[in-house]
């Protein structure tokens, strides 16, 4: 049977591909969509398909990071973004969302308007009117408004304790029909709890990152995926990560600065980055810090 299309040979094809190229590099400078994180973008290249997987301790806060990274890539490149929960609620994330956006501290967003009401001084009443509420409640309203053109184009699922792979699959192609876009960023916090029960963390890690890579691939999308450091891997040997798993294109490992810590006010906790594993840019290590009562991560310039 004849090619539908004509073979043409590397040297042929040469002038058209440089074209190509040439106007990529015109729209931006790197590869991949922006992160919101400037140093991030760059030693990634940006974010492009496949697989990264995050790891770091317990309350590091991973799963902040991820949410701040999924409404930035949002925000910042128009493209749709999913963040599949396995542990937290959708209240939860919506709460750092807005903690990060308006400056409040989550336990105030919590609590609610009465709360905020009373505590700023205000007796306690039934405010019908959006004028009658003081002025931090007014900050967060106003948060939320100005950030509802990008929010439009995220979206949360909370996932049942048994939800698979096939499922969130599944899901990513109907969000993609809903929000009428075929990029998409996936975000997908606790994918340990992916694999079976039966298997221990180490044993789970190798299969659960290469069903999620090929995932990526046939999907064409990128795929962040936050795994727990649980121990098996003391906090000074990050680039060991990259022997126990070879399946993922970026591996990203989240470790806690205690000598930068000590310098910051409590409980604001100084984080590095370790890029152990990047396929498209560079190694190497970020210092971010991290403010857990609004839930923002914040890049610092210099270790």
């Amino acid at each position: 049977m004849p090619a539908k299309y004509p073979i043409q040979s590397e040297g042929e094809q040469l002038e058209s591909f440089l074209d190509d190229l040439e106007r990529d590099h015109a729209v931006k400078e790197i590869a991949g969509w922006e992160t919101g994180f400037t140093n991030l973008s760059r030693a990634l290249d940006g974010i492009l398909p496949g697989l990264y997987l995050l790891i770091g301790p317990p309350a590091c806060g991973k799963t902040s990071l991820a949410k701040q990274l999924l409404d930035q890539v949002a925000m910042h490149n128009g493209v749709a973004g999913v963040f599949f929960t396995l542990a937290e609620t959708a209240k939860e994330l919506r709460i750092k969302t807005l903690a990060r956006l308006s400056g409040l501290e989550s336990r105030e967003i919590r609590r609610g308007s009465a709360y905020l009401l009373h505590w700023y001084g205000v007796p306690k009443a039934h405010y019908g009117d959006f004028e009658q509420l003081p002025p931090s409640w007014e900050k967060l309203k106003k948060a939320a408004k100005d950030a509802k053109s990008w929010l439009d184009l995220t979206y949360i699922v909370e996932c049942k304790a048994n939800t698979d792979l096939r499922e969130i699959e599944k899901s990513i192609g109907e969000l993609r029909a809903a929000a009428n876009r075929e990029k998409i960023f996936v975000v997908i916090d606790d994918c340990q709890r992916l694999g079976r029960r039966d298997q221990a963390l180490a044993d789970r890690l190798p299969i659960v990152a290469e069903e999620l890579q090929e995932m990526g691939v046939n999907l064409k999308t990128p795929i962040f995926a936050i795994w727990p450091n649980l121990g098996e891997i003391v906090e000074s040997q990050p680039q060991a990560w990259t022997e126990k798993v070879a399946s993922p294109d970026v591996i990203l490992v989240l470790e806690k600065d205690l000598g930068r810590t000590q310098k910051l006010t409590e409980p604001n906790q100084a984080l590095t980055l370790h890029i152990v594993k990047n396929r498209g840019g560079e190694k190497g290590k970020l210092a971010f810090d991290f403010y857990p009562a609004v839930s923002k991560f914040m890049e610092v310039e210099s270790l």
